[in-house]
């Protein structure tokens, strides 16, 4: 796979293929069905396969002072797209000036004037131009007169039966704390990475030493409560573990923190990227009575946590 983050740059040897556009945050379930009619639509037809998306997203150009947070970033993004047999990744740089342009504008100038394409491939909720104007029926309208073909991909369902699968519906799971549903639409745990900074060692003291991971601001962030999770550290070793997000009000400490205590690890992490994979939210953060009933609790945390690690295949986190 080819990446690109000017249009300029775009090869004229891969002009001509089936392209498809939109903002492919997480790249869900649903954004895999896409992908997959993307590329077996252009192997038959022997074309280049092109994905256009942006960096940074259309939220974050139209409104800046109140930016819509992402499910993973960008070198995340990037890494997820690689698992699919694309030829060509388009990471546009968003302006408002790009977003103004009409729904026919974008059709003729950057669908068929940049890449030459001769399809789309969209999901049923597709919508483009000025102010999101144009919706299936509109796409399929300028499809046809500017002769191109277009596939639509039906929505997937979360379980099968339940609602559509989107990028909206997966960030407010995350943020209510239910990293379960959250997995089970994005098709693998949902994913947190940060450096791990200088905390206040209270753990330590407690025998339960925890890592203190630097909370991202462009993506979601899980709701306050202890999770089990799975943490990679860079050399790719992966860890069972313990992960508190939220305050510590047994000890009166109200600030905002995820603290990873990593399961049979002994070592420093200090200024090392720390990777968590949640799978399962465990129960709320509460004040304890006493030092002695939060240290049980911790242990009762610790050992539930090992048996959701356990039950967890490895290929699941990836």
């Amino acid at each position: 796979m080819k990446t690109f983050r000017r249009l300029e740059d775009f090869p004229a040897e891969l002009r001509g293929g089936v392209l498809s556009v939109g903002k492919f945050d997480g790249l869900h379930r649903g954004h895999a069905e896409i992908l997959a009619r993307l590329t077996e639509t252009a192997r038959r037809r022997n074309a280049p396969s092109v994905v256009f998306t942006f960096d940074p997203p259309p939220a974050l150009a139209l409104r800046p002072d109140a930016p819509c947070p992402l499910l993973c970033d960008v070198e995340r993004k990037i890494a997820l797209f690689e698992r699919f047999d694309l030829d060509a990744l388009v990471l546009f740089p968003t302006t408002q000036a790009f977003l103004s342009r009409s729904a026919t504008e974008f059709i003729a100038e950057t669908v068929v004037g940049v890449f030459g394409a001769t399809g789309l491939v969209e999901g049923e909720d597709f919508r483009f131009g000025r102010g999101q104007e144009a919706d299936g029926a509109a796409l399929s309208a300028l499809c046809a007169q500017f002769g191109l073909t277009l596939e639509i991909a039906p929505s997937v369902l979360l379980d099968g039966d339940g609602e559509p699968i989107s990028s909206s519906s997966i960030r407010a799971a995350v943020s209510r704390g239910d990293v379960s549903d959250a997995a089970r639409a994005l098709g693998r745990p949902f994913r947190l990475s940060g450096v791990v900074e200088t905390g206040d060692r209270r753990g330590r003291t407690l025998g339960f030493p925890t890592a203190n991971v630097a909370v991202p601001t462009s993506t979601v962030v899980p709701a306050p409560g202890l999770y089990a999770a799975k943490a990679t550290l860079p050399d790719g070793r992966v860890f069972a573990s313990a992960v508190n997000v939220g305050g510590n009000p047994t000890f009166g400490v109200s600030t905002f923190k995820i603290e990873a205590h990593l399961l049979d690890f002994c070592g420093d992490l200090y200024g090392q990227t720390l990777t968590l994979d949640f799978l399962r939210r465990l129960r709320d953060v509460v004040p304890f009575p006493t030092k002695d009933a939060l240290l049980a609790q911790i242990a009762a945390d610790v050992a539930e946590t090992r048996r959701v690690c356990a039950a967890t295949p490895e290929d699941a986190v990836r």
